[in-house]
């Protein structure tokens, strides 16, 4: 039997639909990072040119991706918000390139800002991936639910600028799944059925309270929708293991198998290739027999 918040193809298969896409996810996807930002924490300024974009998006798309997610402000901590005009022409010309280039590839656009999020869906982009999760542009769920595309729905506290100065320390859990509960309900409310959650790993969380919400990823999730998880090269690893984000990729692949196991529906990375490799070992440990 399903839910309101689920599709399902004539095989029971779970999927994500789009306007002009369908993304079969009984089996985990992965989402490609693409910044055309100067300043994010990890490829800040390696990608802000024509032929950058199309060398990596060429290369995720040969390793595997199945969602390349388009990003033109910096959310890293401490990281301060650009002009609505600058992030659009930073999110805009990437966009059209790659749909021009690459028809066929399934592009979010990492905004929270409905007028960004208008102009891109206007532009081709096919899903909308809000770290707010509806709280900084009221605006937002409307703009969702008018133009019918998929939306990610992330929990934060506090803004990127602020965040970590005061990150929560308890019942992340809760928090976070009531967080869940209350917008999906909105969102249902305006007729927009597919969501994806994130967690929000990093956004406004202690160290502690990230691996405490990454353990119990499946306790926060409502109404069967897939979750995703962002943890690619970030801070909780950083911090726990001393490395930085360029050499944290052994870290991100331990943390992907765990998300894996508590039922992440979509990996965002930095690094297609190895998570396609783990979610290839994971689906192959859960179905070997002997």
């Amino acid at each position: 039997m399903s839910d309101k918040n689920t599709s399902f193809d004539s095989n029971g298969k779970k999927q994500i639909r789009g306007k002009s896409f369908i993304l079969d996810i009984s089996s985990p996807l992965v989402m490609g990072i693409l910044n055309s930002t100067p300043d994010s924490f990890y490829d800040g300024g390696r990608y802000n040119r024509e032929e950058s974009w199309l060398i990596r998006a060429g290369m995720m798309i040969e390793e595997g991706v199945d969602i390349i997610d388009i990003g033109g402000m910096s959310t890293r901590p401490g990281a301060k918000p650009v002009s609505e005009k600058e992030e659009t022409d930073r999110v805009v010309a990437p966009l059209k390139l790659l749909k021009n280039k690459f028809p066929d590839v399934v592009v979010s656009i990492d905004t929270y800002r409905s007028e960004v999020a208008k102009i891109c869906i206007g532009e081709g982009a096919d899903i909308i991936n809000d770290i707010s999760g509806g709280t900084f542009d009221d605006k937002m769920f409307k703009t969702v639910a008018n133009y019918k595309v998929p939306y990610i729905l992330m929990h934060i506290k506090g803004s990127p600028e602020n965040m970590q100065k005061d990150p929560i320390k308890n019942n992340i859990t809760d928090r976070v799944k009531t967080f869940f509960e209350q917008r999906v309900a909105m969102l249902n409310d305006l007729g927009v059925t597919e969501i994806i959650l994130d967690p929000g790993f990093g956004f406004g969380k202690s160290p502690e309270c990230n691996y405490v919400l990454l353990r119990n990823m499946k306790n926060v999730r409502i109404n069967n929708l897939p979750l995703l998880a962002g943890i690619s090269r970030k801070s909780m690893i950083n911090k726990v293991l001393g490395t930085k984000p360029e050499n944290a990729l052994n870290g991100t692949t331990a943390l992907h198998m765990f998300a894996l196991q508590q039922g992440a529906g979509i990996l965002r990375v930095h690094d297609v290739k190895e998570a396609k490799e783990a979610i290839k070992l994971f689906e192959f440990y859960n179905t070997a027999d002997c």
